[in-house]
């Protein structure tokens, strides 16, 4: 199961925890309230024969936790305490992970509108990086995003990343195989 992991910005505390089945309706809500915020930085999926509809909240949670127990994926709810209460605001998540020779993976999120550039997301990407490399000794840990998503710029290169390149066409988002930028942060531990 993925740790809790906690961090904190000047403004509010923030905490990283696997989502739950009880955290349906807090997730199905902002979900919906950022629907169109998030639609044209959220992958899509190629018209390809076999592709069942996405799955329901019921799966997703069921496929993170099979996915944490194997490390091939953390994925953590974002949750900030504000006037002394939790409210859930993101997603973030830690993918691909690879050990071995490449010991690396890839971490992407999303956020709640409301609660965005206070800097909620380039703490836990902070957060999540510094647990990638001290806990599960990750060598490599990269960020990409499309090239006008210019916040996403930011807070890669806030937490620390240096940009290494250009992936064209290299995820389906928002309906279209999209360019993408790789931002990439090293373990100095490891060596």
């Amino acid at each position: 199961m993925s740790p809790v992991i906690r961090s904190t910005t000047k403004d509010s505390e923030i905490t990283l925890r696997p989502l739950r089945l009880r955290d349906r309706s807090a997730w199905g809500e902002v979900r919906r309230n950022n629907q169109e915020w998030l639609s044209r930085w959220e992958a899509t999926r190629p018209e390809i024969d076999g592709d069942g509809p996405l799955p329901s909240y019921w799966q997703m949670i069921r496929q993170s936790r099979r996915e944490s127990k194997a490390l091939r994926t953390l994925s953590f709810g974002i949750w900030i305490k504000e006037d002394g209460r939790q409210r859930f605001v993101g997603q973030i998540t830690l993918a691909g992970i690879v050990f071995g020779a490449y010991r690396g993976g890839y971490i992407g999120y999303w956020i709640d509108k409301r609660v965005a550039n206070r800097g909620i997301i380039t703490q836990s990407v902070i957060a999540l990086t510094e647990y990638g490399f001290k806990k599960l000794s990750l060598h490599r840990i990269e960020i990409n995003m499309r090239p006008e998503n210019l916040p996403s710029q930011r807070v890669a290169e806030k937490a620390g990343y240096h940009f290494e390149g250009l992936r064209p066409r290299y995820i389906h988002i928002d309906g279209d195989w999209r360019d993408h930028l790789v931002f990439v942060r090293e373990n100095p531990l490891i060596r």
